[in-house]
């Protein structure tokens, strides 16, 4: 049976944030609040995260999945940056954005996209996202919580916790979340493509 914490939408009570901490660093599948939707998090050392992930989204092996960064210095850590879209996506960020790029051997092989070898990476701006990646000290392997056959995302971390609860560890609710997940911006062959229209403006891309 997943936990329940209901943490305050801008000023994450410390406590809360330390135990979600705690379950995903013993290896836990957590869901949890953005400025886009609600997403499915584990660490990236998981062994066990990405299969659960991949499990309940009912996902092939070629699903980009999204690396949640604190800041621009951990994304530059993961991928491979040129001068163009450092800037474009600087600018952006933090933001409802998920960028596409080739993955630096910081990523496990196991996580990129089998062919392409890329990877997604986001820095969103939300509080409560930015206090566990503070309190975690590295990225959140990330995935939006789109459920098989559903058209928007869960909104309401009740309603998530009644349909994931012997699926997840632990779900956060901090209050209302929007139903549009992230706009995605392929840059893996040098220009950006939008790839999906989401919550961020696609038009400074386009």
């Amino acid at each position: 049976m997943a936990r329940f914490f209901d943490v305050h939408p801008v000023d994450p009570q410390p406590r809360s944030i330390a135990q979600v901490v705690a379950i995903l660093r013993d290896g836990g599948l957590i869901a949890y609040p953005t400025d886009s939707c609600y997403a499915l998090g584990c660490l990236m050392s998981s062994h066990t995260g990405a299969d659960r992930i991949r499990t309940i989204r009912h996902l092939d092996d070629r699903h980009h999945f999204t690396i949640v960064c604190a800041d621009f210095a951990q994304l530059g850590q993961l991928v491979h940056l040129d001068n163009a879209p450092f800037r474009a996506i600087k600018a952006a960020t933090p933001g409802p954005y998920t960028f596409i790029l080739p993955a630096t051997k910081e990523v496990p092989r196991r996580l990129a996209h089998p062919k392409k070898k890329t990877i997604g990476v986001r820095i969103p701006d939300h509080p409560l996202v930015r206090a566990l990646l503070r309190e975690l000290g590295e990225p959140l392997l990330s995935s939006t919580l789109l459920l098989p056959g559903a058209e928007e995302p869960l909104t309401e971390g009740w309603l998530v916790k009644e349909e994931l609860d012997h699926l997840v560890d632990a779900v956060i609710d901090a209050g209302d979340c929007g139903t549009e997940p992230t706009t995605v911006v392929d840059w893996s062959e040098g220009a950006p493509e939008v790839v999906r229209v989401g919550a961020g403006d696609p038009s400074r891309f386009e």
